[in-house]
């Protein structure tokens, strides 16, 4: 049986223009030509163009996203600040946070963001689809329950996880590789045991009144949810090995003894090589492996049930190649397509005294 990813996608993802500037601020006078602001559109069209047009291309079943409902984005949300996000974007939009700019069609992009990532869920909660990915905008991991961040406005996985642990799943895992601190998802969270958050992310620390959490790895949770809360800390240029080592030394054994029964992952890139937000130095093989391990955890877990949605990943053109890679690995799949850009040497070892005390923090919890 050829191997099949069903990939949701909805038009309005468009919509949400997000100007162009210096990098995340206004345009400079100094300057001949701003830059698109790193969260736009064509990062996502080239991801569309790479799954329509490479070696993936006869493994992929397109399939239509949809609109979220106000009461589906309450799961996680609370109702004021839903309504707050639909009211700027209805007076124009603008800088909503510094980072984060909104335009009025982004109120349609992020409800379709929302509900093209519950649409993927719904697919393999009920049977039509084992694997499947929502390629989104704005992305989501940074959104928490009332307050905007990072270019997030709705936490599209926790979302997504929430309507899964309401439709019978008694465990979910969520996988978090995108190369910066799953905090909105996390804070989603924080104080159960049903939901297993692990955030793969580059040491970047608390930024500001909309990002209080650090990411550090003592950020295990509250209550009946201390300990489900997993943060892996990294060092800037990890690379490919590290990643993988951590997966397989901190990731792969919590899950195993969570015993999830659906497996979620905000599919980020921007840990990637090249990109403008990220100096993890991961390559396509890099995403290749995490793409297989994850396929592993979901087949010895769940049936092989896995849902992914895009989070991050800036670098226009390389990022649609690393997911690529990402979906190959989730899928099982060679391809012959090249890495079009690796050329840095990776050192595996990088990052092995941040994970032993990684491990060290984590091992009451889960017997590491």
């Amino acid at each position: 049986m050829t191997a099949t990813i069903d990939v949701f996608w909805h038009d309005d993802a468009l919509l949400h223009d997000t100007g162009s500037g210096v990098f995340e601020h206004p345009p400079s006078p100094l300057l001949a030509e701003p830059e698109l602001h790193p969260e736009n559109a064509v990062r996502v069209l080239n991801m569309k163009a790479i799954l329509e047009r490479g070696p993936l291309a006869e493994h992929v079943r397109w399939r239509a996203g949809r609109h979220a409902t106000i009461e589906e984005l309450t799961l996680v949300h609370d109702p004021d600040y839903v309504e707050s996000i639909r009211r700027f974007c209805a007076d124009g939009g603008g800088v909503l946070l510094w980072s984060t700019t909104v335009s009025e069609g982004s109120w349609a992009a992020a409800l379709a963001a929302a509900g093209t990532t519950l649409a993927a869920v719904e697919a393999v909660l009920e049977g039509g689809s084992r694997v499947a990915y929502a390629l989104v905008r704005p992305p989501g991991h940074h959104a928490q329950p009332a307050q905007a961040d990072g270019y997030c406005l709705f936490s599209n996985v926790a979302l997504a996880a929430e309507h899964a642990r309401r439709s019978g799943v008694e465990r979910v895992a969520i996988l978090d590789w995108d190369v910066h601190h799953g905090n909105g998802t996390q804070e989603c969270f924080y104080e159960r045991d049903d939901v297993l958050t692990v955030s793969f992310h580059m040491r970047h620390g608390a930024w500001g009144p909309s990002h209080l959490q650090t990411g550090a790895p003592d950020e295990v949770g509250r209550g009946r949810g201390k300990g489900f809360s997993v943060n892996i800390e990294l060092p800037a240029g990890t690379g490919d090995g590290g990643y993988l080592r951590a997966f397989e030394q901190v990731v792969a054994p919590i899950v195993d003894r969570f015993e999830p029964g659906i497996l979620l992952v905000a599919c980020g890139q921007d840990a990637n090589q090249f990109d403008p937000n990220g100096r993890q130095c991961v390559s396509m093989a890099g995403f290749r492996s995490l793409g297989e391990a994850a396929r592993e955890l979901a087949e010895r877990h769940c049936g092989g049930r896995i849902v992914l949605a895009q989070e991050g990943g800036y670098a226009r053109t390389y990022s649609a190649f690393c997911l690529h890679a990402t979906l190959a690995g989730v899928l099982g799949v060679e391809t012959a397509l090249e890495d079009p850009c690796a050329y840095l040497p990776d050192e595996p070892s990088h990052a092995d005294e941040e994970i032993a005390a990684i491990r060290a923090v984590l091992a009451p919890y889960w017997g590491l």
